[in-house]
């Protein structure tokens, strides 16, 4: 077990609501004719979604490294879904800067959650 720091819980709380984001974004699919994720992209975006809330918070209750590179390889899966919409030119630009803000959170969220614990430093003489 790792142990728990404000810093990995501040990765959890960011992997945690990009979870919901991926959640909720199933509810909201694209309207026929228009430019936009696949329905199959929003659904294993839920999938991912709903796997990095259960790790969050069994990491946050635990510590577990395994719960936290769930969490860490579940955003990383969501995040290179999402690269695919910078390559089509007729994705609209708000959409090119929603992957790219929800790519950037993930690479912040992912550092943070792997972070390892800093140990304390003794004064030696």
């Amino acid at each position: 077990m790792s142990p728990v720091t404000t810093r990995t819980r501040a990765g959890l709380v960011l992997a945690a609501l990009l979870g919901v984001g991926d959640l909720v974004a199933l509810f909201f699919p694209t309207p026929e004719g228009e430019m936009g994720p696949p329905y199959s992209i929003l659904l294993l975006g839920a999938v991912l979604g709903l796997a990095t809330l259960a790790g969050a918070a069994a990491a946050w209750r635990t510590g577990r490294r395994g719960a936290l590179r769930l969490v860490a390889g579940t955003r990383v899966l969501s995040a290179i879904a999402a690269l695919p919409a910078f390559f089509v030119d007729e994705v609209p630009a708000v959409l090119k800067l929603l992957a790219a803000v929800a790519v950037v959170l993930t690479v912040v969220c992912v550092v943070l959650v792997l972070a390892p614990a800093r140990r304390p430093t003794g004064v030696t003489d």
